[in-house]
């Protein structure tokens, strides 16, 4: 399967970076299996950082052999395990620490919204998942362990440019 890493940097070698806020999956190296989304990723980090770098880097992950050896989690869609397991992240629960690799849907700025909904009780549950099946939703891959980044074999890596498709 082919992943990709979206930053201003290259990442050869991805490391298992501690983080200043609370992600979907916890902490580890996020990825995805969507380019457009690494882009849109190298894109934000870019601004964030204030640089003018935006780099997508690519990568080989063998997930069949990842899940000889490894704890995977896996959500296919958004649904009330996926709900209950980013939040718990995203408040700094342990939940995700169990977890080698966890896979599935990004909460995206759209999504976040919905779920602040959820967490307020403006939404119900079900009401929160059928909003979030609704939105085009792509998907992330998290390597949350030293071993789990064993899987993740770096292939090359690329420069967005803004007037540029690649």
């Amino acid at each position: 399967m082919i992943i990709y890493h979206g930053s201003d940097v290259e990442v050869i070698y991805p490391k298992i970076l501690k983080s200043n806020r609370f992600l979907d999956f916890g902490e580890g190296f996020y990825t995805t299996s969507s380019y457009e989304q690494a882009k849109r990723w190298a894109r934000i980090v870019s601004r964030n950082k204030k640089s003018q770098k935006k780099i997508v880097s690519k990568y080989e992950f063998n997930i069949e052999e990842a899940a000889e050896e490894l704890k995977i989690i896996k959500f296919l869609t958004p649904n009330h395990e996926w709900l209950h397991f980013i939040i718990a992240c995203r408040i700094g629960a342990e939940t995700g620490h169990s977890y080698d690799i966890a896979m599935g849907p990004v909460a995206n700025d759209n999504v976040y919204a919905t779920i602040q909904l959820y967490e307020t009780g403006i939404l119900s549950e079900d009401e929160t998942i059928i909003r979030l099946k609704v939105e085009k939703i792509f998907d992330q891959i998290l390597f949350h362990t030293d071993q789990s980044l064993n899987y993740c074999k770096y292939i090359e890596h690329q420069h967005i440019s803004e007037d540029s498709n690649g």
